[in-house]
């Protein structure tokens, strides 16, 4: 009798795991089905790079503005949420996408407002979709200022850079004065009023035209090489403001060398610049005040 109550015992408890299973098994499939609409909002689908970043990469981002900007933890974490969020919702509702990572493009919108730029000109060099500059406008305007726009890209229908294929984007949209002009909307009348200046920028009549006044931010995302990067930041030293802020794009980046070669070198001779720090893959200098 104590043999059969044991084996009806294994039986009932076979049959209650086999269920538990089956249960746990259909609850996971349900789980996964409702998670993918949610993952739309943050993976790589139509921009080539998720954004979910991890909890590491969250706080390394957050020390390193710290140690850049001289600011309060608190005043980064927040600058960060926010940065966050904005990206977030601008490629939700922006034409194409935000180049870069999304650390990198989180630590250039928390960082610029927080290094506290003497005036609110901002140029930014290469420009993709406007998708930063409009977010970047956003940003400056929650620290209480009030950015002017100036835009300077060949704005080609695609992503263009020295020595490399850079082939369709992941977005599907080419690269326009449209899109762009789309995207600044997004910023309301800053972004309206954003000036765009379609060249390069190593082209001299391109420099005069927007080389009317000193800027308090100047953003290098252009021309990748070396010799790029080392012209960009010869035409920085004459065009930023006193107190100013350049950004070097990709800076450290194993996919484009050229960028840190051109800051070393740049470094070395007679500069108005002062490297303040790296958050995630952007350096960032300023110019002296006197």
């Amino acid at each position: 009798m104590q043999l059969i109550d044991q084996r009806i015992e294994r039986e009932v408890r076979r049959h209650i795991e086999i269920t538990s299973k089956d249960t746990l098994q259909k609850e996971l499939r349900t789980l996964r089905n409702r998670q993918r609409p949610l993952e739309l909002f943050f993976d790589g689908t139509g921009r080539g790079a998720s954004r979910l970043p991890s909890a590491p990469h969250l706080s390394r981002t957050i020390t390193e503005l710290v140690d850049t900007t001289s600011v309060e933890r608190e005043a980064a974490e927040r600058n960060v949420a926010q940065a966050f969020r904005l990206l977030i919702a601008m490629e939700a509702l922006g034409v194409g996408r935000i180049a870069g990572g999304t650390m990198n493009i989180v630590g250039k919108l928390s960082a610029v407002p927080l290094l506290d730029p003497p005036t609110d000109e901002v140029l930014e060099i290469g420009t993709l979709y406007g998708m930063f500059s409009a977010a970047l406008i956003r940003m400056l305007e929650r620290a209480g200022r009030a950015p002017s726009l100036t835009i300077v890209d060949p704005l080609a229908g695609t992503q263009l850079q020295p020595g490399a294929t850079m082939g369709n984007d992941a977005s599907g949209t080419p690269v326009n004065l449209a899109a762009v002009r789309t995207n600044l909307g997004l910023a309301g009348p800053a972004g309206a009023a954003a000036r765009i200046q379609q060249g390069f920028s190593e082209d001299p009549e391109v420099r005069a035209k927007v080389a009317d006044r000193p800027y308090g931010v100047v953003i290098v995302d252009g021309d990748h090489s070396a010799a790029g990067v080392a012209a960009d930041l010869e035409w920085a030293e004459q065009i930023v403001a006193p107190g100013g802020i350049v950004v070097l794009d990709d800076f450290g980046h194993p996919k484009w060398p050229g960028i840190k070669e051109a800051f070393e070198k740049h470094m070395t001779t007679d500069t108005r610049f002062k490297f303040l720090g790296q958050v995630a893959h952007s350096g960032y200098l300023r110019a002296n005040s006197d």
